[in-house]
């Protein structure tokens, strides 16, 4: 009896939780976000990543980027291993500029996964804002490498190198940025800076 009972208890907080979640989604895709918090917290659970992955974006599209950030560490202290959660809390952290955090998360995702791309390539622009340049080749070598064709990791090596006085090794970059994307005007300004 006990097991019927308890069975029937799951069932049933499981259609609510799913509900909720519907519920929750329909709110924002109309943009009513306090509408999708407020759902996702009569289903709250702290010990839930999904919920705080959930209600991190939520806070995040709200604009509410200290609630937003609260949230996503909540679902990397759940979930040290996944990287979502840590790509989620890089938004809020970009939009209120906390650039140091920004970077420790992306050296976090590239501790679990060195050959993430998208990692690579922002930790990559963060470095050579700070013109780090020989940090930002390491990374963007890495992404050009398994991506030939990405043009914004190829025009950004061009640059780092550059920048770093390797202009051969830049000028056959910028030639190959041209091709991806033909008369690009970042391309041929890096060529009329080597000529």
């Amino acid at each position: 009896m006990l097991t019927i009972s308890g069975g029937y208890l799951i069932a049933q907080n499981t259609t609510v939780n799913q509900a909720a979640y519907v519920k929750s989604y329909e709110s924002e895709k109309f943009g009513n976000y306090d509408a999708a918090i407020n759902t996702m917290k009569t289903i709250y659970k702290a010990d839930s990543y999904v919920a705080n992955i959930r209600l991190g974006w939520l806070f995040y599209l709200a604009k509410q980027y200290t609630e937003s950030i609260k949230y996503y560490e909540k679902s990397i202290a759940l979930e040290p291993y996944a990287i979502e959660a840590r790509f989620g809390c890089v938004k809020p952290l970009s939009a209120i500029e906390s650039w140091d955090k920004v970077k420790m998360h992306y050296v976090e995702i590239l501790k679990i996964d060195p050959e993430n791309t998208i990692a690579n390539y922002w930790l990559g622009v963060i470095n050579y804002n700070k013109n780090d340049f020989a940090t930002a080749i390491t990374l963007f070598r890495k992404v050009v490498t398994l991506y030939p064709l990405d043009y914004d990791s190829v025009i950004m090596l061009a640059w780092s190198k550059l920048k770093t006085g390797e202009s051969s090794e830049a000028s056959v970059l910028f030639n190959h940025a041209l091709i991806l994307r033909p008369n690009d005007s970042s391309a041929r300004e890096g060529l009329k800076l080597i000529k």
